[in-house]
C-alpha cells in the first residue's frame, strides 16, 4: 500500500505494504477509476463493474436498503441509477458512465451490509456495457487526494 495524504492506495500488482498512521484509513484500489461522487468503475472487465467507494460507505452509516436499477436500463453519465437508504440518509448513486445495465447485485440488495463490508469486491452494485470507451473518470491518485482533503 502506498500512502497518499492519509489514504491508502491498494497496489494490486504485488506492491509493498506500508503502515498508515493517519486517522483516515481508506482503501483506494489502484486498478479502478473513480468519480468525484464516490463511485468506482472497473472497466478492465466486460461488462464493466460499478460500485461505491469505501469513503461513501463510511458516510452512509448502516445501510438498510438498496434500490437497484432494472437490467436493460439505458443510462447516461450523471443519471441517478440506484438509491441507498441508511441510518443517516437516503442517497442516490449517480452513474459516472453511459451504457446499458446488464447485471445487478441482488445479493447486495438482499443484504446491504455486503456493500459496507466489501465495497470493492462482493459489494459491487451493477455491471454495465459501456457506451463510451473513455469515460471522464479519476485515477486512484486523483480520487485519493479528493477524499484526503
Amino acid at each position: 500500500m502506498a500512502r497518499v495524504r492519509g489514504v491508502r492506495i491498494r497496489r494490486t500488482m504485488g506492491g509493498m505494504s506500508e503502515a498508515n498512521d493517519s486517522k483516515v484509513n481508506l482503501d483506494v484500489p489502484e486498478h479502478l477509476e473513480y468519480s468525484d461522487e464516490h463511485v468506482w468503475v472497473d472497466s478492465s472487465v466486460e461488462p464493466a463493474m460499478v460500485g461505491v467507494t469505501e469513503y461513501a460507505t463510511e458516510q452512509f452509516g448502516e445501510l438498510v436498503y438498496i434500490d437497484l436499477p432494472e437490467v436493460g436500463t439505458q443510462v447516461e453519465a450523471g443519471d441517478e441509477v440506484a438509491e441507498f437508504e441508511s441510518s443517516k440518509a437516503v442517497t442516490a448513486l449517480v452513474s459516472p458512465v453511459a451504457g446499458t445495465i446488464r447485471y445487478v447485485n441482488n445479493e447486495a440488495a438482499d443484504d446491504p451490509s455486503i456493500v459496507t463490508d466489501d465495497p470493492y469486491g462482493e459489494g459491487w452494485i451493477f455491471k454495465i456495457e459501456l457506451e463510451d470507451d473513455e469515460p471522464d473518470l479519476l485515477s486512484a491518485d486523483e480520487y485519493a487526494k479528493i477524499v484526503a482533503d
